[in-house]
């Protein structure tokens, strides 16, 4: 959930000698307190980008506080132990940089891009936040009233909100980190008090739980000595313990239906488990081509059979990952979604879907069609490695969900390397008696969304 928030170096006593290159021009260590670093010079523009990660998502979330990491993403922007409320978005503003924050399944991520002479800037504001956000009652009600907003205008409010990301999961999974609302339920968000707060950020927000990443137009010496300068003092808390999210797969086809009322067409959405996504990560890229191949593009298979040929579907997608690839560990979710005439049936939907995998599954892609779809791929993986936030976000969540940011620069290669049987043996894993099917109906009854 990404939120618009408006707008060779000898170690000091503040470091570990762990250093050493992680990749094309990447150098990686650790602070005394546990803080991982990345650091990846680019020299070619006066621009750098900072970014921190931390190791909780909202799967991590407490029952009975779904919504928490969320908010408590919000509340890390409200100001800080040094800090007025809306300081930092002034001192970014100011040096003529943008930032944000997001939520994802196991991480949540805060990024600068700014002019390189603003680095400490940058890096005195993680700090400070790092070390202590201003926590007090204000705060909490004010972004308790902003997440509610959000959530109206996300998902309550508009036709298809939360679908599939919020609706699909209860249905797929059985335990609350992967079945639940990551976006928050109203009454659970209300409840939320300032002790909830301070146990969450001593839980989740010590810095043996983050990696910090530098990229950009950024010398290595200067860096470290700014680092250890705003970062070597905060307090070191141990990390929790990671806990595991993994629960067995679906041994039948599962069913769910959600009404809508601002839906003007039914939709459906299919989900499957996939390999996991750090312990298998060459079954993972495999669902990620096979999702290209049956729905990327008006040349895709789903396309070709549901939109053009056979009529079913107005719409029709495919994706690994419910919020994309990349964003969790074990368990992910391959899903197939589609928009449709009231007049077509769920089961004509189904059976063309089945179809369509079997027929992948016994007949592998030829060379010309998976080149197609690994060629888009790998362009657009290099793009996204022009782009310095990219880069710097990316850097960071393959430091901390894979313990290797290179893994970034070698994505192009890997998925390249995906063979036509390897798509075909993903297909073969998408059976109909280990997946979900959630139904969602218009209400077409004049209900408004509440609360």
């Amino acid at each position: 959930m990404r939120c618009r928030h408006t707008g060779g170096y000898a170690p000091s006593a503040g470091t570990v000698t762990v250093a050493h290159m992680a990749g094309p021009d990447l150098h990686r260590y650790v602070l005394d307190n546990g803080l991982r670093v990345v650091l990846a010079p680019d020299s070619t523009s006066p621009v750098v980008g900072v970014s921190v990660h931390y190791d909780v998502g909202f799967r991590s979330e407490p029952e009975g506080r779904t919504g928490f990491a969320h908010l408590f993403e919000h509340l890390m922007f409200q100001g800080s132990e040094s800090l007025e409320k809306l300081a930092h978005f002034r001192h970014i503003q100011g040096s003529g940089g943008t930032f944000n924050g997001s939520t994802h399944p196991d991480y949540t991520d805060y990024f600068e891009v700014l002019p390189s002479a603003a680095l400490e800037r940058a890096l005195f504001l993680e700090a400070d936040r790092m070390r202590a956000p201003k926590l007090t009652e204000e705060n909490l009600a004010n972004q308790i009233d902003v997440v509610k907003e959000e959530i109206r205008l996300n998902v309550l409010n508009r036709p298809y909100g939360g679908f599939p990301w919020i609706l699909l999961p209860p249905v797929l999974y059985d335990t609350f980190p992967n079945a639940h609302n990551g976006y928050g339920d109203f009454v659970d968000l209300e409840r939320a008090t300032l002790d909830d707060c301070a146990e969450f950020f001593d839980t989740f927000y010590a810095p043996a739980n983050a990696v910090l990443t530098i990229a950009g137009d950024v010398d290595i010496e200067r860096a470290r000595e700014l680092i250890d300068a705003h970062f070597g003092d905060v307090p070191a808390r141990q990390a929790p313990p990671r806990p595991s999210f993994a629960e067995p797969a679906p041994t039948g086809e599962k069913r769910g239906t959600h009404e809508d009322p601002h839906a003007p067409l039914p939709a459906l959405a299919v989900g499957y488990r996939m390999p996991d996504p750090v312990g298998d990560l060459d079954g993972y890229l495999a669902n990620l081509v096979l999702a290209s191949v049956l729905a990327d593009g008006d040349g895709s298979r789903l396309q070709q059979r549901l939109v053009h040929t056979d009529a079913l579907v107005s719409d029709i997608g495919a994706g690994a990952g419910l919020f994309g690839p990349f964003e969790a560990r074990d368990p992910d979710t391959f899903a197939i979604t589609a928009v449709h005439p009231a007049e077509v049936s769920d089961a004509q939907i189904l059976d063309a879907v089945d179809e369509e995998l079997a027929k992948l599954a016994s007949t592998p892609p030829d060379a010309e069609e998976l080149a197609k779809v690994t060629a888009r791929w790998t362009a657009n993986l290099h793009s996204e490695h022009d782009r310095l936030i990219s880069r710097t976000l990316g850097f960071g969540s393959f430091a901390l969900l894979y313990d290797d940011p290179s893994l970034f620069y070698q994505l192009p290669e890997r998925i390249g390397a995906v063979t036509a049987d390897d798509v075909s043996a993903a297909a073969a894993a998408l059976r109909p008696d280990a997946r979900a099917v959630l139904v969602v109906a218009p209400a077409n009854n004049g209900t408004e969304a509440t609360e």
